[in-house]
């Protein structure tokens, strides 16, 4: 059964009964509604008004649930994830550490030849120029030491829209895009926990500041996945240019989007997973290649 993404926005406090998780008015103690702990893969908490109880996180933790708490810009900016998501947790990181930098750049090619072809394939959908990314597949080297994606990147932003510039805090849609990203490297740090693989042990990015460059490093191919729901999203709602309440429910819908991974058409939320074991099968040599998904 596919795992839910549940969304709080409003004063609430939580707790659990029975493996269910209640909402409760803070006021009036009335319940507002029970989902079952084991059904969820995401919680996301957007309003400063939200009390939890302990009990409740350690049956979220245990349940290996993701909670996304939101800031003053309803952009989420803390991820709470269990410590240990897997039984032979030390045994994965010390394949992962062991990794062979030759190995690891490797890894990164195929990493940015997925998202690339995934970019590709959305500006194909959107009837926009797609040359220039096949001379890019084609330079692509181990490590991608010649910069394919930035030149890449340059180029997709260019033509996907109009009058854009992608910048972390420019103008709309780039708060849709921040939003979107933001929810997909959670269940990508969700998925590689689950897969006992260290999440400040990226393959490419090693930034000494950032916890989660492995989660940074994987979502990269399916960042096209929340390109196209932002799309669908202007489409929709070609007024608006703040996070509303619609955009954010339409945003969320990332876990359930379908892709090709492995032959196969799965939700996002099952390709994170299938990818994260990909990533650990490697590590230890029983694959050459990680699983990426491919855009529908």
């Amino acid at each position: 059964m596919l795992k839910r993404t549940i969304y709080i926005g409003n004063p609430s406090y939580l707790k659990t009964k029975l493996n269910q998780l209640i909402i409760q008015c803070p006021q009036t103690k009335e319940q507002k509604g029970s989902i079952p702990i084991e059904d969820m893969a995401l919680l996301l908490l957007d309003h400063p008004q939200i009390t939890l109880s302990t009990q409740l996180l350690n049956k979220l933790m245990g349940n290996k649930v993701a909670l996304i708490q939101t800031d003053n810009h309803h952009l989420p900016n803390g991820l709470m994830l269990p410590m240990v998501g897997h039984t032979e947790l030390t045994e994965h990181w010390r394949h992962q550490l062991a990794a062979s930098v030759p190995f690891k750049k490797q890894l990164w090619k195929q990493t940015i030849e997925a998202k690339i072809r995934n970019q590709k394939a959305l500006l194909l959908k959107e009837d926009k120029p797609t040359k220039a990314m096949d001379t890019y597949l084609d330079k692509l080297i181990s490590g991608d030491e010649t910069n394919m994606e930035g030149k890449a990147a340059n180029h997709y932003w260019k033509y996907l829209l109009d009058d854009f510039q992608r910048r972390r805090f420019g103008e709309a849609p780039n708060n849709f895009l921040n939003y979107g990203y933001a929810i997909l490297r959670s269940i990508i740090a969700r998925a590689l926990v689950s897969s006992g693989l260290l999440l400040a042990q990226g393959v490419f990015h090693k930034n000494k500041y950032n916890p989660y460059c492995l989660a940074d490093d994987i979502m990269e191919p399916y960042r096209p996945i929340v390109d196209k729901l932002v799309l669908e999203c202007m489409q929709l709602y070609p007024e608006e240019t703040t996070l509303k309440k619609q955009i954010k429910a339409y945003l969320l819908t990332i876990a359930t989007q379908d892709v090709y991974i492995d032959t196969k058409k799965r939700p996002l939320l099952v390709a994170a997973s299938i990818t994260s074991a990909s990533l650990h099968a490697c590590f230890i040599g029983k694959r050459r290649f990680i699983l990426y998904p491919e855009f529908i």
